[in-house]
């Protein structure tokens, strides 16, 4: 394994990030020095599975930790409430108690499922995530974010419950599929937007060559964040930067266009409306460094339709919706609007693309 890059995130539970290359093998030592030995119920999906379930379980098995494993299908359709309760019951089929944890492997979609099932289970036990994909590693396994969607939306039923631990191993990115590697460089690129001019600069050319200090900034970003306003009442709404246009997306392509895709063309419609609202023009320097990375930056939908699909985002509040604005690179602020002001911009935006 090589050095570790630990960064302490203080919220409601403390605990570290362990970012690294070449040491999964090792993250059931891990685990039983955070948890001490209990049982563990390991949450997957058959993609992440094939590549490193059986590793993972043989290290924790290794620390003298009884692992159980449960293995949906990847992608975005399977993060549903059936799904989490499947895994809950197989928990309470083997008489998992309160001392006992849940293990996320894999990108957001476990992350998400088995920090949700963790925070509902028992009425809470402790979770670990190993993430593997980028944007898991940067963004969702950090800050105690848990959900499922439904019908109406994405993220719409959830809790806010903190891991023990996060541990990345970096090596486990080298499997991913490059449209999947690049979703995360959205995330990557929506944290240098708004609060890091310099992590923006660094990344605006890839290839990336230190993907550990890049991981470690933007989690430190995020640590700061979450320390300050863990319940997502104020500044933490910073980090949705894209994704209230992106969410809309997500939804109305019916989860076809991806995460990092839909955060893509979201940051960008987000940057567009700046200069509508009297803050400066970012627009070309975000769509640039976007396109950098092969994203494809039109919206493929209308002002109603986003307006529409938005109406359901969790940002809402009453009539009012909140939008992160670029006042400049590395520097945002969160704008509440009513609903047709929300619209109009939409409208006032629409022919730009």
């Amino acid at each position: 394994m090589n050095e570790i890059e630990n960064i302490r995130v203080n919220a409601s539970e403390s605990y570290d990030v362990s970012i690294f290359r070449d040491g999964l093998d090792s993250c059931g030592e891990m685990v039983r020095k955070v948890l001490g030995k209990c049982r563990l119920a390991i949450l997957t999906d058959d993609i992440v599975d094939a590549l490193y379930g059986a590793r993972v379980m043989d290290s924790m098995a290794a620390a003298g930790l009884d692992c159980i494993r449960h293995v949906i299908p990847h992608g975005e359709s399977s993060k549903t409430i059936g799904n989490v309760m499947e895994f809950v019951n197989l928990m309470a089929d083997n008489h998992f108690t309160r001392s006992d944890a849940v293990v996320a492997l894999g990108g957001g979609v476990p992350g998400d499922m088995a920090g949700f099932a963790a925070a509902v289970f028992l009425r809470g036990i402790r979770y670990i995530q190993i993430p593997t994909t980028l944007l898991a590693a940067v963004d969702s396994s950090v800050g105690g974010k848990t959900a499922v969607d439904i019908a109406a939306g994405k993220n719409l039923v959830g809790a806010f419950h903190q891991p023990s631990l996060v541990i990345c191993d970096t090596a486990t990115l080298e499997t991913l599929p490059p449209s999947v590697m690049r979703d995360g460089f959205a995330e990557v690129v929506k944290y240098g937007v708004i609060l890091d001019e310099k992590l923006f600069e660094e990344v605006s050319e890839p290839p990336v060559k230190d993907i550990v200090h890049v991981i470690a900034g933007c989690v430190s970003i995020k640590r700061d964040v979450v320390a300050e306003d863990e319940f997502d009442n104020g500044r933490r709404q910073l980090l949705n930067f894209g994704h209230t246009v992106g969410h809309a997306i997500e939804l109305l392509s019916d989860f076809r266009i991806s995460h990092g895709e839909a955060v893509a063309k979201g940051m960008v419609r987000a940057a567009m409306m700046g200069p509508v609202m009297g803050l400066e023009d970012c627009t070309g320097a975000i769509e640039s460094v976007l396109k950098n990375y092969g994203f494809d930056t039109d919206c493929p939908y209308g002002a109603e339709e986003l307006y529409y699909a938005a109406l359901s985002d969790k940002k809402r509040k009453g009539d009012s919706i909140t939008v992160v604005l670029p006042r400049g690179i590395g520097n945002c602020d969160l704008f509440r609007l009513t609903g047709d002001e929300f619209r109009l911009l939409l409208k006032k935006t629409e022919n730009q693309i």
